[in-house]
């Protein structure tokens, strides 16, 4: 799985998760609402409203509600254009009754903004957009044209003009900050959801190439003696047959196809180290593994320790988690696709710690974001950079963020700068990332050389 194949859904494609019935409930909740509103004015407060044309209004949402109910089944989805037209519908029909009952003077022109808060939720900025224009098209007129509130005395209900300037205002601003407000959570939380689904994905790939290569490294291991007593007994059928040139040419090609059978399983199990039993390895394993895939690519991969002599003999063994060697494998990459020529890892090691240094003699990280890298869907270099570096890069910020996010969960600190270390050969000027582990937490006990690995697990066809 790359980067480039990953891409985060849009508010037009969540718009179809929404259910049909799911919006039919919350119609049936407004209207329930507005009529106990109606009655309850007009019969306990004594105001005169035009309950015809009130109880039309209702009667359209109830009949709209009554024929979605009936021709569509109820798992329906509905499309982008379909709920922006539901949304649109709830919005007039509520911009009516207010209309119909003393317009901004009534204090439930609060309920104006609940269209364009599910808007804001739930469907595409250019649908919000229009939703927000429409909504603050209606509270302008409301301000203006509007049928009064009357009492059974004939008293006209109403607030002074300065009350509904400032609620015109107030709701103005409210539908802008609450609909911005709305899409920038909503769109924050989406963005973490699909950035963590392409995590599970890229750990649950790396997961199962790791089981690969244990099944490979295994078969090469069982089928290593059936082999071996194959290119045995033909080599000696080869040379009892050499009076039967036909014979010991089935003989010769025997012992060629078991030999070729062999460096099949040798190569194929190279992908899993030809060590996967061990669930453990030395740091400088892991780090090999990691880097190897990106060593071959133009650009000079260069790894060091930089423990002193008597300290390399004391050389931590780690666990070989997937979650580990995807992350350290997605750092190294990101150096190796923005490096000038080099990359340099880094690995040192105390009694108490583990670090990892990756840098690389590219450009370096931009200042500005040096405080945001490892938040998903942020490119982590400008756009002339990566057309310059990378023609083919298309990115969408992934990379970084799912190795912070699995270095995280082995229990890494990780720490990103910008170099400027001075070598005899060249500039560390580029990017600099450090990854920190506190030594107790990650390092396994060692393996004695005497102790057994266990036994070979049977495979069954």
């Amino acid at each position: 799985m790359t980067q480039a194949t990953i891409r985060p859904l849009t508010g037009r494609t969540r718009a179809n998760w929404i259910r049909l019935r799911t919006m039919i409930v919350l119609r049936w909740v407004a209207i329930a609402g507005q009529l106990i509103a109606i009655n309850v004015a007009q019969l306990i407060y004594g105001i005169q409203l035009e309950l015809g044309l009130c109880y039309l209004a209702v009667g359209a949402s109830v009949i709209a509600n009554l024929v979605a109910t009936f021709i569509f089944p109820e798992n329906k989805r509905l499309s982008e254009f379909e709920n922006l037209w539901m949304i649109t519908f709830d919005l007039l029909q509520i911009a009516f009754l207010l209309f119909l009952t003393g317009g901004l003077n009534n204090p439930f022109a609060l309920l104006l903004l609940g269209p364009v808060t599910i808007s804001a939720t739930a469907l595409s900025l250019r649908s919000t957009l229009v939703l927000c224009t429409t909504a603050i098209v209606l509270v302008t007129l409301l301000s203006m044209f509007h049928l009064p509130l009357t009492t059974l005395d004939g008293d006209i209900l109403r607030i002074p003009r300065l009350f509904i300037f400032g609620q015109w205002t107030a709701l103005v601003i409210a539908i802008v900050f609450t609909s911005a407000y709305s899409r920038r959570v909503t769109t924050e939380v989406h963005s973490m959801g699909d950035a963590l689904a392409a995590t599970q994905m890229a750990l649950a790939r790396e997961q199962k190439l790791t089981d690969l290569g244990g099944v490979v490294a295994a078969a090469a291991h069982e089928l290593g003696t059936p082999l071996a007593t194959i290119k045995l007994t033909s080599t000696e059928l080869l040379n009892d047959l050499k009076d039967t040139p036909e014979l010991a040419e089935d003989a010769a090609l025997i012992r060629d196809q078991a030999d070729r059978c062999r460096d099949i399983l040798r190569n194929m199990g190279r992908a899993g180290k030809d060590d996967l039993h061990m669930h453990h390895a030395p740091l400088e394993a892991v780090v090999l593994e990691s880097a190897e895939p990106h060593m071959d690519r133009g650009k000079k991969v260069i790894l060091t320790q930089l423990p002193e002599d008597r300290q390399r003999r004391n050389q931590p063994t780690i666990p070989r988690q997937p979650e580990i060697i995807h992350g350290l494998r997605n750092l190294i990459q990101n150096a190796v696709d923005f490096a000038g020529s080099t990359v340099w890892v880094e690995t040192n090691w105390s009694e108490t710690s583990i670090s990892i240094r990756i840098m690389d003699d590219g450009t370096g990280f931009p200042a500005q974001i040096l405080g945001r890298i490892g938040d998903p869907f942020m490119r982590d270099r400008s756009r002339s950079r990566v057309s310059s570096a990378r023609p083919e890069y298309e990115g969408m910020g992934l990379g970084l963020f799912i190795a912070k996010t699995l270095l995280e969960r082995s229990g890494a600190t990780l720490r990103f700068a910008n170099g400027g270390d001075r070598t005899a050969e060249t500039a560390k000027k580029g990017a600099v990332v450090e990854v920190f582990w506190p030594r107790a937490k990650l390092e396994t006990a060692p393996q004695s050389e005497a102790e057994p690995m266990g036994l070979n697990q049977k495979i069954t066809p």
